[in-house]
């Protein structure tokens, strides 16, 4: 009873289904396509549904066999998608139902399609070829036919072969059995590769040059016209090649010969049959690796050959009769054995009897640096009169004129280019003698190498001028240019000697300051020229100092060291009071600029006994010259009348007198007041009329 239910309770669905007018609107998400059209109506929804089941489940698979098969199989296209065996589920991720009936139900493109994934890649030729060149209803399988669902073959791509057979006639029907691949590839069908066909295992295995021959060389057709494979002799060598000794040797090919090569000759096969020593000619040296047909020409072994000379077998002669006149004419044993044509026997030694012994540097060079090897064309006399005629001129022209005429043994010699024979004394011959600190300079330092020599890089040893910007940079920025071109005794410009000299760049004995616009004065031409002329960014040397630049007044070098109190519209003006001799004495004159004229014992009264008054200016104690009493009373002692004299050892305060301490009964001091020190005692003198003793 219980069994029936469900069957019952689907009898009722599709009842209400079947009568409902609206039902496949409400039931049917949509039309089905054009192949699935025989399932429509409501009645055929569990041919591809299971029903009950909850979530959505399909039976595509209980249909289409013949994609089942294959997934059980793990092959073909379907199965490289890991979809487990007998599941439907993951079909509709590509083929989508119910969405029309013209909808595709398979969306793909051929020609990006990645034909890899079906298990059967397209190599070679094949992957140039169309869909339908293999796919094709003649190319199913029988087999396979009564499987697939679509009657139509034409547009299955199911059930084709991988087999080349499938596709291509055998034509070798069937003799070298159904893998084509062990001889032929993908790319050319004409292109055999013998090497995968495995010759070994036939009775004649193909070693040497064999198992480069066209199979088709030995396969020749039959009677069938077809090519042969059995029945073929192989027994001797001649079965297949002809005797090119035409019977002069009686025993096989194989005697003196192997598959390695006709030309290969097997020296120790030879020597085994035959004893070339017994001859007129014995095979000494490089000789006894020689082919027998390079001496032996179309393998005729009973026509004479000349041999008393080298020169009956080696022609034309390789050096093309440079050394006919020699004592012996062009017979290579002079220089050459055979031992081997190279090296030669002609020795340093042997050159020495030419017309250019070799010597120095020239016994260590190899013979083709100057025979320069062409083959036959090689030169052995060549021109040696100069030693260009070798050697590049390695100084781009710089000494083809007179005196030198490019003859580098002037300053060069066989025993080495370098060092160079060009000595100091050489160098006073030139145009530029050298003195001073230039004597103790290295060629390389002003003979440097510049690229844009021609006609190629080269040290440079000619200048169009000779002045020193030519090799030294101008340090100063052309602030003496001017100076420069003054022309010298000879008419030539000063150039930097207009103040330096080769000695050192330090010495400006060249230099007169007094020519300038400040001449130097008194302790001024002691003063060094860094402490004028300051270089820029706390730099310790002259090199980009403005010259021009320096100061020319006294304020603008020296401190003021009177804290302003002599200043004129805030400049102090030293020449009033100094000059550039010292410092001290000032030359300042008491009598006529002040209102206190020095006489009788105050002319030798030093300054600082008077004026004694300082103040902190800029964290630095200045004395200052003002206000300075003038009256006798201040420096004389208490004797004077309107003052107050207080012993040092009782006062303390100097500025104020307010705190003064008061003293015997005198009542504080009042304002206006002021208190000047001199030698021992402090005294209080009245300014305003006020203070009183």
């Amino acid at each position: 009873m219980r069994a029936a239910q469900p069957r019952l309770l689907v009898a009722v669905v599709i009842g209400l289904l079947l009568g409902l007018t609206p039902a496949p609107a409400q039931i049917s998400p949509g039309p089905l396509s054009r192949p699935h059209q025989s399932l429509s109506g409501a009645t055929n929804c569990a041919s591809c549904h299971k029903l009950g089941a909850g979530a959505a489940n399909f039976k595509c698979l209980d249909c289409h066999t013949e994609i089942a098969s294959r997934l059980a199989a793990h092959k073909g296209l379907h199965a490289s998608y890991h979809i487990a065996a007998g599941s439907s589920q993951e079909c509709v991720r590509c083929h989508s139902e119910h969405n029309g009936e013209d909808f595709p139900l398979i969306k793909w493109d051929p020609n990006t399609f990645d034909h890899k994934q079906t298990g059967y890649a397209l190599e070679g030729k094949h992957a140039g070829l169309a869909c339908s060149k293999c796919h094709t209803a003649a190319h199913v399988a029988p087999s396979e036919r009564s499987a697939i669902k679509v009657k139509d073959l034409t547009r299955t791509f199911l059930g084709v072969s991988p087999n080349c057979t499938t596709c291509h006639q055998d034509q070798h029907q069937g003799r070298l059995g159904a893998n084509c691949l062990q001889c032929h590839t993908y790319n050319d069908w004409k292109t055999v590769t013998v090497g995968q066909f495995d010759h070994s295992k036939t009775r004649y295995p193909l070693t040497g040059l064999h198992a480069q021959v066209a199979c088709q060389k030995c396969h020749t057709p039959g009677p069938d016209t077809k090519p042969r494979y059995t029945g073929i002799a192989f027994g001797k060598c001649s079965d297949c090649h002809s005797d090119p000794h035409h019977g002069s040797f009686v025993q096989g090919c194989q005697a003196c010969h192997n598959t390695i090569g006709w030309k290969k000759v097997s020296t120790e096969a030879v020597n085994e049959r035959f004893d070339h020593s017994k001859t007129k000619y014995p095979l000494l040296g490089k000789h006894t690796t020689v082919e027998c047909v390079q001496c032996h020409a179309g393998g005729d072994f009973k026509k004479p050959l000349a041999f008393e000379k080298c020169m009956d077998c080696h022609k034309p002669d390789p050096h093309n009769g440079q050394f006919a006149k020699r004592p012996g004419g062009s017979e290579c044993a002079s220089c050459h054995t055979v031992e081997g044509f190279k090296p030669a026997k002609f020795t340093v030694n042997d050159h020495a009897s030419s017309a250019y012994p070799l010597e120095g540097k020239h016994a260590t060079v190899q013979c083709d640096q100057c025979h320069i090897p062409k083959g036959k064309d090689t030169l052995f006399k060549i021109k040696f009169q100069h030693c260009t005629d070798c050697h590049k001129d390695q100084h781009a022209g710089q000494f083809v004129a007179a005196p030198y005429l490019n003859a580098c043994d002037r300053c060069h010699n066989l025993q080495g280019f370098r060092p160079s024979t060009f000595t100091l004394a050489r160098h006073k011959e030139t145009h530029f003698v050298l003195t001073g600190g230039h004597i103790a300079v290295p060629c390389g330092d002003c003979h440097k190498e510049y690229s844009d020599v021609e006609p190629k890089p080269a040290v440079l040893y000619h200048w169009d001028s000779l002045s020193c910007v030519t090799c030294h940079a101008d340090p100063h920025k052309g602030q003496f240019k001017e100076r420069m071109l003054q022309a010298r005794a000879g008419g030539k410009a000063a150039g930097c000697e207009a103040c330096h000299t080769t000695k050192s760049w330090k010495e400006l004995s060249g230099f007169d300051h007094s020519n300038t616009s400040f001449p130097l004065i008194g302790a001024h031409r002691a003063t060094a020229c860094m402490d004028c002329h300051k270089p820029p960014n706390l730099e310790t040397r002259l090199i980009n100092v403005d010259f021009k630049a320096a100061p020319t007044k006294c304020e603008e070098c020296h401190e003021d060291v009177h804290g302003k109190q002599f200043a004129k519209n805030g400049v102090t003006a030293c020449a009033d009071c100094h000059n550039s001799a010292k410092w001290k004495p000032s030359l300042f004159d008491h009598d006529k600029r002040t209102q206190f004229a020095l006489q009788g014992v105050h002319r030798n009264v030093r300054c600082e006994r008077c004026h004694t008054l300082t103040r902190v200016v800029e964290g630095k104690t200045v004395l200052f010259y003002k206000p300075t009493p003038k009256d006798c009373a201040t420096c004389h002692g208490p004797t004077i009348q309107g003052a107050l004299f207080i012993p040092y050892w009782e006062i303390s305060a100097t500025t104020e007198v307010a705190k003064v301490p008061a003293r015997r009964g005198f009542p504080p001091y009042p304002s206006g007041c002021s208190v000047f020190v001199h030698k021992f005692l402090y005294t209080l003198r009245n300014l305003n009329g006020k203070c009183r003793a």
